[in-house]
């Protein structure tokens, strides 16, 4: 495992909060100056009554998009993690109503199949009414550009904004947990074009491909440059289908590589083009401090150029108290939701907050890689 590595794991075909899988279910996983408190929630008891037994968590039995499973795995969050040292940042209680909130996830399928489960309230007031990324992580293109067009027609419907995730790249996370995707990039290159085709014609927000250019290294150099070249195209096949799709680019996360180092990379893959990109991504999936975040990306992309408008998204989901000092990354004790999802951070060339990361999603040690796991997320709720 690499040490500073980000936190994304998938079993079997997914991850991410909701995975827009079709067919066979795999596990799931859901960016202008200084940082801006948001208002407390109120800390919780601990436990508020003797729990049941923690359920398996099964298949929805509802048709549509399916959830696939986002772990963290790429090696440690990073000791160096919270460089800031600052106190828990002030988590939000409120997210912004402009983002979408899809209807099937793991976490909506435990809260209606556990009406008397006296972490319900928690779990469905703080996780499940929240906006979160939707997963597209199986290789499985016949479906994909109907599963899509399900996501974002339903936001559309509703005048939001949802956030999609494909993850789908040939050799995706280096043969670790979360390996699987297209069988090569050809493939790849097919199974983005019925993706765009799923996008619309409404605002949407693309994480494209977490770690595929922050854990690039486990490549020779000629897979590198083939890898560079298909996210590039990627990106411009995803913004000449719909115009108003923002496409955002690995970063990694602050405790993983140099800005500098970062944005070679990102420069390479197309990120620092207008007909390709809209900028980068950072913390998917971990838990570093949104100041510590903010500040990392604002380094990216000065290193990175290209023009003024690119900006940065961070995957707050589970950083509101920073990284663990020991630079544990699997399920670690002590973490909290962080700030809500939304499009207006305030702060410059931070484009919005969001849950990439679907909390309570477990990364395989609090429970199986993917699976909701409703013990870890009351104690990230309350």
């Amino acid at each position: 495992m690499v040490a500073a590595a980000s936190v994304v794991v998938a079993v079997g075909t997914a991850t991410g909060m909701l995975s827009a899988l079709g067919g066979d279910r795999g596990s799931d996983e859901a960016r202008p100056p200084g940082v801006t408190a948001s208002p407390r929630l109120e800390p919780l008891p601990a436990v508020p009554s003797p729990s049941p037994a923690e359920p398996s968590p099964s298949a929805s039995p509802k048709p549509g998009p399916e959830k696939a499973g986002k772990e963290g795995k790429r090696g440690k969050a990073s000791a160096t993690a919270s460089a800031s040292g600052s106190a828990p940042e002030q988590r939000s209680g409120a997210a912004s109503t402009r983002l979408y909130r899809h209807p099937e996830s793991q976490v909506l399928d435990w809260v209606r199949a556990n009406p008397g489960d006296p972490r319900r309230a928690v779990i469905e007031s703080r996780i499940g009414d929240r906006p979160a990324a939707v997963w597209f992580a199986d290789y499985s293109p016949d479906t994909l550009t109907a599963r899509v067009r399900a996501v974002t027609s339903g936001a559309a419907a509703r005048g939001q904004v949802p956030v999609v995730v494909p993850y789908a790249i040939p050799g995706r996370d280096c043969g670790g947990h979360s390996q699987g995707g297209a069988p090569d990039l050809d493939a790849y290159d097919g199974w983005i074009d019925r993706f765009a085709a799923g996008l619309g014609s409404g605002e949407v927000v693309v994480i494209l491909e977490p770690d595929s250019l922050a854990q690039v290294e486990c490549l020779s150099a000629g897979e590198r440059t083939a890898r560079f070249a298909s996210l590039a195209r990627a990106g411009r096949v995803l913004k000449e289908a719909n115009p108003r799709a923002r496409v955002y680019y690995d970063a990694g996360h602050s405790g993983w590589n140099a800005p500098v180092k970062q944005a070679g990379w990102l420069r390479q893959a197309g990120a620092a083009s207008a007909a390709s990109s809209d900028g980068v991504f950072s913390n998917v999936s971990n838990f570093h401090a949104t100041a510590d975040e903010v500040a990392y990306d604002r380094r990216v992309l000065d290193a990175l150029g290209g023009p003024p408008g690119l900006g940065a998204v961070i995957d707050t989901s589970r950083n509101g108290n920073g990284a663990p000092a020991d630079g544990e990354w699997c399920d670690p004790a002590g973490r909290t939701l962080g700030r809500a999802p939304t499009l207006s951070t305030g702060e410059a060339g931070i484009d919005a907050y969001l849950w990439v990361k679907l909390p309570g999603e477990s990364d395989g040690c609090k429970g199986a890689p993917g699976t909701f796991t409703p013990s870890y997320a009351y104690d990230l709720a309350r």
